[in-house]
């Protein structure tokens, strides 16, 4: 199976030899705006006429992109492999129910992205026992459920998404905002990543489907270690554009017990803002 942490490195590798790297704030400290402006510059460059594809996330409220290195979609996820879920900590996306700017963070994908603009109780507000790795009520997290067109066995890490037999397979997200609240009423997160197999297919088995109209868009993989540097992976992605509030105990109780070995929310890459990097979406 192909190691996505390799393809991480690789990316790292080529990010340092082709321009500067901004240094990141250390813990508890946030970078300010001309960090991140500095960042932008870095992936400008560091794209700049090397034949990226799109790139992701982005303002799905904008349909705005010249990136010309288009690729056909992926089937509908129904017709593919469940291959991994994990979630980021501050929605990657803008738009939407999540259009608030969390902040610059700490230049390394940690608090930031965007939360729900909306308003919650105190009572769902209320602070928490539930050890879920450092998340509260109150925070927003961007879950996606990667699938692949490859023969494969649902995984930790993007590596499960490709196997030996098909090096270059499909990608499709379906991407989830949620908002977790200490409220007992609020849905079940360890049911809403329930995976089983339905026609043969690995699938997540209760995917919202009443949180508005998917905007679906090409794309790539996402995570900070993308900052700087392109993605090379092409993602057909949906993005749902409305939240789901969820209890923060169910949150806990996937953390300690689920098949993908996720122990703690990813960090966020910055959105990609830059017209030559983006689709136009239809």
């Amino acid at each position: 199976m192909i190691n996505m942490n390799k393809t991480l490195s690789c990316a790292a590798v080529g990010l340092a030899i082709l321009g500067g790297v901004a240094i990141a704030a250390g813990d508890g400290e946030t970078v300010d705006d001309g960090f991140v402006a500095e960042q932008r510059a870095n992936l400008a460059t560091n794209t700049d006429g090397a034949g990226f594809g799109p790139q992701a996330p982005r303002d799905i409220e904008s349909k705005a992109g010249t990136n010309t290195r288009l690729f056909q979609s992926a089937p509908a996820f129904t017709a593919m492999n469940l291959c991994n879920i994990h979630f980021h900590e501050g929605a990657e996306h803008k738009g939407g129910q999540f259009g608030k700017y969390a902040g610059n963070g700490n230049g390394e994908g940690y608090n930031s992205g965007f939360e729900y603009s909306g308003e919650l109780s105190e009572a769902e507000l209320a602070s928490s026992e539930a050890d879920a790795a450092g998340l509260q009520p109150g925070d927003t997290v961007e879950v996606h459920y990667v699938h692949t067109t490859a023969q494969i066995t649902p995984g930790p890490t993007l590596g499960a998404c490709l196997s030996e037999s098909i090096m270059n397979p499909q990608l499709r997200v379906e991407a989830q905002v949620y908002v977790i609240v200490n409220d007992e009423s609020a849905m079940d997160f360890a049911s809403l990543m329930a995976v089983g197999e339905v026609d043969g297919y690995h699938q997540a088995l209760n995917i919202p489907a009443n949180t508005g109209t998917p905007v679906a868009y090409a794309g790539s993989t996402t995570g900070p270690s993308y900052n700087e540097a392109g993605s090379p992976l092409q993602v057909s992605w949906s993005v749902r554009p409305e939240i789901v509030k969820v209890h923060i105990d169910t949150v806990a109780a996937w953390f300690s017990d689920n098949p993908f070995d996720e122990k703690k929310a990813h960090a966020v890459r910055n959105l990609v803002t830059n017209p030559s990097l983006l689709s136009p979406i239809n």
